[in-house]
């Protein structure tokens, strides 16, 4: 494409910027950071609480209402968090865009699958499936 010299660097860009995207997926990724950080301390404190319980009081522990729930979400929050930073590194180092899409759309479909395999192992344990 040829350039046009008689417009300015801001002249070319304009039309060509964000798409107001970007700093909802900055505010999504910090969101689910703290998230995981809240919920990480509190499966780290319950993984020392449990250190070695028998498989009986670990499945009891998943039994609990709110123990199911903060597994459930803590889960969600996994591979959200996870498939927001997979979609940055793939847009940045992948340059063809019909691979970069692909990339990104099998990489979602990855992450939902084993988000939704998670959660369901949780639920299935909590209501003594």
């Amino acid at each position: 494409m040829a350039e046009e010299p008689l417009r300015t660097p801001l002249g070319r860009a304009f039309g060509l910027g964000s798409a107001k995207e970007g700093v909802q997926h900055w505010w999504a990724q910090r969101v689910s950071a703290v998230a995981l950080i809240v919920l990480g301390l509190w499966f780290a404190a319950s993984l020392i609480a449990h250190a070695g319980a028998d498989r009986a009081a670990v499945l009891a522990w998943l039994h609990e209402p709110l123990s199911a729930i903060l597994a459930t979400l803590m889960l969600a929050a996994v591979f959200y968090h996870a498939a927001l930073g997979l979609q940055v590194v793939i847009e940045d180092y992948v340059h063809s865009e019909w691979l970069k899409l692909s990339s990104i759309v099998a990489m979602r479909l990855i992450s939902l699958g084993l988000a939704v395999a998670g959660i369901f192992a949780v639920l299935r344990i909590a209501f003594g499936g």
